[in-house]
C-alpha cells in the first residue's frame, strides 16, 4: 500500500505479465491489479507461443480466448471462478449462441455479471474479444 499527499493508504497498482498468454502488441498491459482487484485488457483469440490468431470458428475462437484470460487472471492471483464483470466484444451477434455455449461451460454455474456488445472489427480479425474484473488473492 501506498500513502497520498494527504498520507491516506492506498493500495498499490502493479502491472500483471506472463508469457502463458500473447504479450500485449500495443501501449497496455494484460492486466494491472490495484489491492484485491484485477482489471484485465481484452483478450483475444491469440495463441501465446506464436503470438499469431489460431484457426476456427467463434466456439474455437472463444475457448482460446478464456484460456487466455485464465491465463492472465492466474498471473495476477485470479482465476475464472473469481471473476466479478466480463464485457464481451463480437463482431457478429450471429455468433452470440456458439460463444455463449462456450462461455456458460467454463463459467458454470455462477457466472459473473456481462455485457455482450456488437462492434465493427477486432484486432486481428478475431470475432471474438472478452475483458473481465476479477477478485484476487491477498
Amino acid at each position: 500500500m501506498g500513502q497520498n499527499q494527504e498520507g491516506v493508504t492506498r493500495p498499490e497498482r502493479r502491472v500483471i505479465a506472463t508469457d502463458r498468454a500473447p504479450a500485449a502488441v500495443g501501449p497496455y498491459s494484460q492486466a494491472v491489479r490495484a489491492g484485491r482487484m484485477v482489471f484485465t485488457a481484452g483478450q483475444i483469440p491469440l495463441d501465446p507461443s506464436s503470438g499469431k490468431p489460431i484457426e476456427g470458428d467463434v466456439a474455437a475462437q472463444t475457448r482460446q480466448v478464456l484460456d487466455n484470460l485464465a491465463a492472465v487472471l492466474e498471473a495476477a492471483g485470479s482465476g475464472l471462478d473469481r471473476v466479478l464483470k466480463t464485457t464481451v466484444f463480437l463482431t457478429d451477434m450471429a455468433d452470440f449462441g456458439a460463444m455463449n455455449a462456450v462461455y456458460a461451460e467454463r463459467f458454470g454455474q455462477a457466472p459473473p455479471a456481462r455485457s455482450t456488445v456488437a462492434v465493427a472489427a477486432l484486432p486481428l480479425g478475431a470475432r471474438v474479444e472478452i475483458e473481465a474484473v476479477a477478485l484476487c488473492d491477498d
